[in-house]
């Protein structure tokens, strides 16, 4: 039987996550998952790859927004639910979508938290960002995700991992939203239609991996791993894949999934 096992949302695009045990799904993913981003003076997304230190930026929910905490410093600031910014037009990949700026008081903080030039904006429920039609199996849209609404991985494709490297690495730098127990490794590779609490997923694209599973989240720090070893049996073409990014066939009603939800195949 497969288990979901642990729940992920990352609000700010690229910075710390955040575990919970339930999660509203949205037609975009998991509630507030990836609706924030930071963006440099031309409105073009940032990330860890370029800035490791973001990493450093850990993010919690509260009642009325999300702090978000620098690791090392101690400070903080809090992000509102609903921004007071203006309208703008931002850049993901190659994607151009509709954004609202959250305010000055934000960009100045997030400038100095990273040394850099940058402003924070949000994905307002009018922007509609469309996936890869080549993966479409309609109208599905994502918020700022790299280009799908959720990411699965399976403990045991972790655990597989972690017995070929001299030291272990926690889910953390995968940044799945969805984790499972009771499978074989890599089992969600071949998962292309599953339920969970009543809501039906599709598997429709491995996720090819970048650097920022080489960076340390405790320090911000690069390494070699884990792309070094999972190059060695988990690579094809130039590509190294780990995990399975996943489209939504959303529910009539509002519904949530929960830790220690069965996942049904379908």
């Amino acid at each position: 039987m497969l288990t979901v096992s642990a729940l992920y949302v990352y609000p700010v695009k690229s910075l710390g996550g955040i575990s919970l045990e339930s999660a509203m799904v949205t037609d975009r993913g998991l509630e507030h998952d990836r609706r924030w981003m930071l963006v440099d003076e031309q409105n073009r997304f940032l990330t860890q790859r370029e800035l490791p230190q973001m990493a450093l930026l850990r993010v919690q929910l509260q009642g009325d927004g999300l702090l978000v905490q620098h690791k090392h410093t101690g400070e903080s600031f809090l992000v509102p639910f609903v921004p007071a910014g203006e309208a703008c037009t931002v850049t993901v990949w190659e994607d151009v979508c509709e954004a609202q700026y959250v305010g000055e008081n934000a960009d100045v903080w997030f400038s100095r938290m990273l040394s850099l030039s940058c402003r924070l904006v949000y994905m307002p429920e009018n922007s509609q960002r469309k996936v890869d039609p080549d993966y479409a199996h309609g109208e599905e849209i994502t918020s700022f995700s790299d280009g799908f609404p959720l990411l699965l991985i399976g403990q045991a494709s972790l655990d597989n991992l972690n017995s070929r490297l001299s030291h272990t690495l926690s889910m953390e730098r995968f940044r799945p939203n969805i984790v499972f127990i009771g499978g074989t490794p890599f089992q969600e590779d071949e998962m292309r239609v599953f339920n969970i609490a009543g809501i039906t997923f599709y598997g429709v694209k491995p996720c090819a991996r970048c650097v920022i599973t080489t960076i340390d989240m405790a320090t911000g720090e690069k390494g070699k791993e884990p792309l070094k070893t999972l190059s060695k049996y988990r690579q094809r073409g130039n590509k190294i894949y780990f995990g399975q990014n996943l489209l939504i066939v959303p529910a009539v009603k509002a519904s949530s999934i929960s830790v220690g939800d069965t996942i049904i195949l379908l």
